[in-house]
């Protein structure tokens, strides 16, 4: 059964799946940005984590871009 994220759910770190979900963006372009260094993660063992603050960082900088007219 597929795992949903609902707003009251919050956690600390998110597999790159869930990343994927909560940003809607398709697996390719997140590792794009992680190379990028635009999206930070976090490596536990051989799992690399997106911490929640990456993610709203992430968001944080798509629309100062978009406000500011800021480079993709």
């Amino acid at each position: 059964m597929p795992t949903t994220l609902t707003a009251p759910e919050r956690k600390a770190l998110y597999r790159i799946p869930e990343a994927m979900t909560l940003l809607s963006l398709s697996r390719s372009v997140i590792y794009e940005q992680i190379r990028s260094g635009r999206l930070r993660t976090v490596r536990q063992g051989r799992t690399r984590l997106v911490p929640a603050a990456a993610i709203t960082a992430y968001v944080d900088l798509l629309e100062l871009e978009a406000t500011k007219g800021g480079t993709r």
